[in-house]
Formats: C-alpha cells, sequence, structure tokens
C-alpha cells in the first residue's frame, strides 16, 4: 500500500486483525512503515542491490523513537549509498564486525597470542595486567582511537591509587602493546613513545632482619598459608631463585637430592629470566625443604607444586606473592618482628635481596653472589669468554648461608610461641 504519509496517518493507522501491513511512502521512494497487528511500528528502506539486483530491506529504526522526518533523511542517505553501487545491509554487517576487531580486547589478544606467548617469559604477567588493569576501563574501545592522554589518565589514577610502580609496569605493557600494533601496521603511532615514567620508583632496599627470619622460617607453613606454598617461599629464602621459577620448577630438574655433594636443582633455559640454564647447589637445609615438598606433591604430576586445580599445571608466582600478603597480615604486632614485618611487608623479591646481603655479610665475593643469583655478566669476557658457572664457590655460598640459617633459626625464640606454641615443631635442621 502506498500513500503520502504524515505524522497523524502513522500515529493513528489501525494494526490489522493479524499479521502485519505496510505502508509505503509515496514521497520517499523506498521508505516503509510496517505496522504489526499487535500495534508496532517500525521503519524500513526496501531497495534493490546494486549488484545482485535482488529486492532486500534495510532496518531504519522503531516509531515514534525516528520520527517520520528522521525516516525519510535516512532513508535518503540509504538511497545514495544505493546509487554509488554500496549494499547498506552489507556495509552495516562489515561495519559490525570490523568494531568487534577494532577494540582494545581484540588488540591485546592479539599481542597475547602472536608476540607475548611465542617470545616472553612474562607473558602470564602480561595477561594478567591487560585484565586487572587495563581491559576493565579499554576492551570496547577502538585501540586507533586511544590517545597519549588516555594512558596517561589510566597510569596517574594507578599512582593517585598508590601503586606508582604498578602504573610503570602498566605503561611499559600498554607500550609493548602498541609495538607490536605498529609492526602489525594496525596502527600508525605508539601513544607511549617518549611518554615519561608517571611514578616515582624506590629502588628496593627491604632485607629482613634476623628477626623477621625467624618470624618468617617459623611462621609461613602454617595457615593461612598452606604449608606446600611456605615449602616454596623457604626454598626462596634458601637459594635466592625467583618465586617464579620456583613455583613452576619440575620434579626432574632436582637430582642427587640425598648426596651432599652432588644435590643441585638444574633452571633450564626455557625458564631461566636470563635465557641462560642455570644450576643451584641445594644446602642441607634446601635438600629437605625440597624432599618434604616432593612428598606432599601429588606423585602423578611432573610439577614439585602442581596447581590444586589443574595437576597438569603448576601454581604461579603470583601465589607465592599473595602467600606472603596473607602472612604479612596475619602476624599481628605481638613481638618487635611482628610489628616491623606489618608496617613494611616484605614482597617475596626482598627474599632473594636478603639472601644477596646475607651471603656478602658471610664474606662471599660479589662473583659468587651474582653467580647464586643468576646475574649474567655484561662484559665482553663474560658474555663472549669466562664460561665458567662457579659451581664449587656456590655450594660453598649458599651451605654457609644454609648453616648461619640454622643456628638463627635454632638459637632465636620463634616469635610466634605466644600463640602457637613452641617454634621446635616448624624447625628443619640440616644433616
Amino acid at each position: 500500500m502506498q500513500k503520502p504519509l504524515t505524522d497523524v496517518l502513522v500515529r493513528g493507522f489501525s494494526p490489522p486483525p493479524s499479521g502485519r501491513t505496510e505502508l509505503g511512502d509515496t514521497r520517499c521512494k523506498g521508505l516503509e512503515l510496517r505496522v504489526t497487528s499487535g500495534g508496532a511500528r517500525s521503519w524500513s528502506f526496501r531497495f534493490r542491490d546494486p549488484r545482485s539486483g535482488r529486492v532486500t530491506r534495510a532496518t531504519i529504526g522503531s516509531y515514534p523513537e525516528v520520527s517520520l522526518a528522521d525516516a525519510r533523511e535516512r532513508a535518503n542517505g540509504l538511497r545514495r549509498s544505493v546509487s554509488a553501487g554500496v549494499n547498506p545491509v552489507v556495509e552495516k554487517r562489515r561495519e559490525r564486525e570490523a568494531s568487534k576487531s577494532n577494540t582494545f580486547r581484540a588488540l591485546s589478544d592479539r599481542y597475547l597470542n602472536e608476540h607475548a606467548r611465542r617470545f616472553k617469559r612474562s607473558a602470564p604477567a602480561d595477561q594478567r595486567n591487560l585484565r586487572l588493569h587495563v581491559l576493565p576501563k579499554w576492551a570496547d574501545r577502538r585501540y586507533d582511537e586511544i590517545q597519549r592522554r588516555d594512558v596517561i589518565d589510566l597510569c596517574e589514577g594507578m599512582v593517585a591509587a598508590g601503586t606508582a610502580t604498578n602504573a610503570n609496569r602498566i605503561q611499559a605493557l600498554i607500550s609493548s602493546v602498541y609495538s607490536f600494533a605498529v609492526d602489525a601496521d594496525l596502527v600508525a603511532a605508539n601513544p607511549c613513545v617518549r611518554l615519561r615514567k608517571r611514578g616515582a620508583e624506590n629502588i628496593g632496599r627491604r632485607v629482613l632482619t634476623d628477626e623477621e627470619v625467624v618470624l618468617f622460617w617459623h611462621g609461613i607453613v602454617n595457615p593461612p598459608v598452606s604449608r606446600r606454598v611456605g615449602l616454596a617461599l623457604r626454598i626462596a629464602l634458601l637459594t635466592g631463585a625467583r618465586v617464579s621459577e620456583i613455583a613452576q620448577a619440575e620434579r626432574g630438574e632436582f637430582s642427587h637430592i640425598d648426596d651432599p655433594e652432588r644435590a643441585g636443582w638444574v633452571l633450564p633455559t626455557a625458564r631461566s629470566k636470563n635465557g641462560c640454564a642455570h644450576f643451584t647447589p641445594l644446602s642441607g637445609l634446601a635438600r629437605e625443604t625440597i624432599s618434604e615438598a616432593i612428598n606432599l606433591a601429588d606423585s602423578t604430576s611432573r610439577f614439585l607444586f602442581p596447581s590444586p586445580s589443574a595437576r597438569s599445571k603448576p601454581i604461579s608466582g603470583h601465589v607465592l606473592s599473595v602467600a606472603m600478603q596473607r602472612f604479612g597480615s596475619s602476624v599481628g604486632a605481638a613481638s618487635k618482628a611482628s610489628q616491623s614485618w606489618a608496617s613494611g611487608p616484605p614482597s617475596p623479591h626482598d627474599l632473594r635481596r636478603t639472601v644477596a646481603t646475607r651471603l656478602a655479610a658471610l664474606g662471599c665475593p660479589s662473583e659468587d653472589v651474582s653467580a647464586v643469583l643468576n646475574h649474567k655478566r655484561r662484559d665482553v669476557t663474560g658474555r663472549h669468554y669466562d664460561l665458567y658457572d662457579r659451581a664449587k664457590e656456590k655450594r660453598r655460598a649458599l651451605n654457609s648461608w644454609s648453616d648461619a640459617l640454622t643456628e638463627l633459626v635454632h638459637t632465636t625464640d620463634s616469635p610466634l610461641s605466644t600463640s602457637v606454641g613452641s617454634g621446635e615443631d616448624y624447625i628443619l635442621t640440616a644433616t
């Protein structure tokens, strides 16, 4: 049915008893009003596909949300598109699909799949930081519309929330995502180029005191931390290894556990931060701790610390960081050590710094300390000529630290003794 449509006609047209009725507007070619038996009214534009010649329809919107005047204006725009050889229905579908692929979420997925998981050991951390700090704000935004000021706003918000160091890490991650996008010819420029860090970082200085070492040793294997996770953190204090390396350790990486002269842990190249395999000699206390962890682990898993939710995977280093936070929240203020711990809670990395500091205090040369920490020499000799792994020196250094730690936890009363009983129940002794 074709009529010169007016607002009065559109508003007052009686619905059909069943089905629907379509009214064509003689004043705007192709514009139609569809009225259903339920009284719903909607606009559409009927046209022939410029390529196939098939009659098709493009939806414009519902009445009265879209008025007659607006419907005519939109229909005229669609007609111009058809005259230019464009099917507006197909074009709209393409734009809808493109809008999904042009979001920052889509870009971050490509970055993780095509770059981070292929080339970065920190890919899980990148994924977690994107999920926690970036995607909640940018997930559905077009990545090509995110500008320098958006990065600044995001990072400044984190600085204001008291996480300045993490703000710098997030800025670096965003820069990595956009560097990938530039290389993939998805954007023309990286909005983070030459953007200064938003937060002032302090060089880590936290080292555990004697009292804090004892507090940690006795308490970290007790609730709210599980004993298995506590043992992993004890290994960090005994070896100076990174918690991510400990968390993902495989049972097969440890050898000669019962031999004090040969016991060791070989970190493979694939999991080493500097890309070099690393041998860590195991002291008596370390051997005993690792043996207990092996006994507690699921024998069907190849990992020393398998995930409780997926035995085929290890726990993450983040689990150990969370455990340190939980332990710090539970120490109370019953002792000087508890008070100092609560006022400046150490991180897992502070355990590594404590090991380095203690080794130096025990008289270990800096070369041996660096070797224990798997710090790669950057000079020409170290990079190309001196390939000695200092295994004997590392064993001597870690044995000295084990002896000192054993004496410390044996001769110092546990700061937790007032609440959990005698610390003797939780002391491991070196053989």
